[in-house]
């Protein structure tokens, strides 16, 4: 189980460990503005907040473990085996978000806090497992985030 911490301290540091005995090709990945991010139930994003953090890059799309954007905020997304539930039928007024695209939905589209929390207060886990370009299909992983 991976854990992370906030301190606040005059600024705002962010720490947290990545608890797995393996490599997922991670590495520093930063998304640009005008990288078209794509997701199956939401509209594509042509322009967004730009974001950098630790990711990998599948079929050509950033799957980030946590990420900061240009505003300051923040997302981690923390292995939790076992407790982890996503769904196959979200209602019509909840987003659909997979949850390899949560972190660049919220990164790429909220500037606050606030905004984010007005975002997954409507937020339902879609249980799609990624299948990127000549990527095959990962497995969904069992997380929870760290906003």
């Amino acid at each position: 189980m991976c854990t992370s911490l906030v301190l606040h301290q005059g600024s705002c540091y962010f720490g947290r460990n990545l608890d797995l005995e393996y490599s997922f090709g991670e590495q520093v990945v930063m998304t640009p503005r005008r990288f078209p991010l794509h997701f199956h139930r939401l509209p594509s994003l042509e322009h967004h907040f730009s974001m950098i953090g630790m990711a990998d890059v599948t079929g050509g799309y950033p799957l980030y473990a946590e990420a900061v954007n240009e505003k300051g905020l923040y997302m981690a997304g923390l292995n939790f085996p076992g407790n982890a539930h996503y769904m196959t039928e979200i209602p019509e007024n909840f987003y659909a978000v997979t949850p390899w695209e949560l972190i660049p939905w919220i990164l790429g589209t909220c500037e606050t806090l606030t905004q984010a929390r007005e975002c997954l207060s409507r937020f339902r886990p879609l249980a799609i497992p990624f299948s990127g370009q000549n990527s095959g299909t990962l497995p969904l992983a069992p997380l929870h985030w760290h906003l």
